[in-house]
């Protein structure tokens, strides 16, 4: 009976000078990925599936998997090369795949036996019958998708056999609508939304259910990317009486009619890339359909509805100063919002934002491994880098100071009406503050 290992890498913690700090670990998962329930629900029954998520478990080289895949997960890649060559040293054939071995191929080909290059629906099937019929890999399998029918159920029992959290992922669609250069899915999507059968995704909420679950994570990238789509999977999850959380577009707080079947349907926490408080900024990155003037009418709109804000933001772009910063950090306290994350803008290899800046000779390195979205690896246009660098650890040290917390979370106004969500949203604020008391970045799995 052949053996796959799967593995998805964590990251080391790193501070701003670049000092490791040993590997993030964490007591449990709170957010786990669904790509190898997936795949372990699209392998063979004669083959044996192991899983290992490094953030909770340790890895054993000397493994007797036939096969090893790695994901590579933003700046885990680093680590899963490492991974990679100590199986390989062992007599391993290694598999990579993911977003950043996709984006980044020309720079993994060298550490695996095969990449398989975005999607792995149609190529993973086809990598396990060559290594059976022909006892060889491609160096590339790359099978784009066209469709996302027919998909099996996860097997999530490779998740609930760890420590995790409340939540389980489900999937209803891949992509997002939007191209903002600095994006890693616009490269791989091209301004495609995939929608799931509607069936197909409430098959798997209710497997979900049926595991003793009340929440799921929908992993989307944008849900938001097709409304009518969004419409009546919201008509279908709304009689599950299921909590879930997802990823969407500011758009939502524009269509209240929509929003109010969002909330109807279960949704009670979403993540926004708000990304800039400065149209020039928005703009830069080509999200301009995205309006500064109407963040905080927005904001409230979702918090008014019973949506826990979560925010992304990005510092450094070419509208950011020392100044714009701070005011960032004021614009957060004002608008009260309960989950905020900082990255530096980072030029990711294979986006447009990568080739832009190399054109334009703004890089300050090309060593990959400094691409951390803490530290500024280009030239910004109204600071020194090191500036910036220094502001992203301010605004980390101001946000997640013990006044601030308080005041995002249970002194947001909507904490009387949503008690537990907004202490839950106290904690992962601890949770982060405790990474930057350490010097190292806030991280949350």
């Amino acid at each position: 009976m052949p053996k796959i290992l799967f593995i998805q890498p964590t990251q080391y913690a790193v501070t701003r000078d670049g000092v490791k700090r040993g590997l993030c670990k964490q007591r449990r998962i709170h957010l786990p990925g669904l790509v190898f329930p997936l795949l372990a629900a699209m392998t063979p029954e004669h083959w044996e599936v192991e899983v290992r998520l490094e953030v909770v478990d340790d890895i054993d080289f000397e493994n007797d998997a036939d096969l090893v895949g790695i994901g590579t997960m933003g700046h885990a890649i680093y680590r899963g090369i490492e991974i990679a060559g100590e199986f390989r040293k062992r007599g391993k054939r290694v598999v990579m795949g993911g977003y950043m071995a996709s984006l980044g191929l020309k720079h993994v080909l060298d550490y695996a036996d095969s990449i398989i290059v975005g999607d792995a629906e149609t190529s993973y099937p086809i990598m396990l019958r060559d290594f059976e019929k022909k006892g060889r890999l491609e160096k590339i399998y790359h099978h784009p998708i066209s469709h996302l029918n027919g998909l099996p159920v996860p097997r999530y029992e490779y998740l609930t056999s760890k420590p995790i959290g409340g939540m389980l992922p489900v999937q209803a669609g891949r992509g997002c609508s939007h191209r903002c250069t600095f994006c890693s899915i616009a490269c791989l999507y091209h301004g495609r939304y995939l929608c799931r059968p509607i069936d197909e995704v409430i098959r798997d909420v209710q497997r979900v259910r049926d595991l003793g679950f009340k929440r799921f994570y929908l992993i989307d990238d944008n849900i938001f990317s097709n409304t009518s789509y969004l419409t009546e999977l919201c008509r279908e999850l709304e009689p599950l009486k299921m909590e879930w959380a997802t990823q969407c577009d500011m758009n939502l707080a524009r269509r209240p009619e929509i929003l109010e079947k969002v909330v109807r349907a279960g949704a009670y926490m979403m993540s926004f890339g708000i990304e800039s408080i400065t149209q020039e900024g928005l703009d830069a990155l080509n999200k301009s359909w995205m309006k500064v003037r109407d963040h905080k009418r927005l904001i409230r709109a979702l918090s008014n509805a019973g949506i826990v804000v979560s925010s992304e933001m990005i510092l450094g772009t070419d509208s950011d100063t020392v100044e714009t910063i701070k005011q960032t950090y004021h614009f957060l306290n004002e608008v009260r919002l309960p989950l905020p994350r900082f990255y530096i803008l980072t030029p990711t290899p294979g986006t447009a934002l990568f080739d832009e800046y190399k054109r334009e000779g703004r890089l300050l390195t090309e060593d990959f491994t400094r691409y951390t979205g803490t530290r500024c690896v280009y030239k910004p246009a109204r600071m020194s880098a090191d500036q910036l660098t220094d502001m992203y650890w301010w605004i980390n040290k101001k946000i997640f100071s013990i006044g601030s917390i308080v005041r995002r979370t249970v002194l947001h106004p909507r904490m009387l009406k949503q008690p537990l969500h907004y202490l839950f949203a106290f904690f992962v604020n601890l949770h982060y503050r405790r990474y930057i008391r350490k010097g190292v970045p806030a991280n949350i799995f």
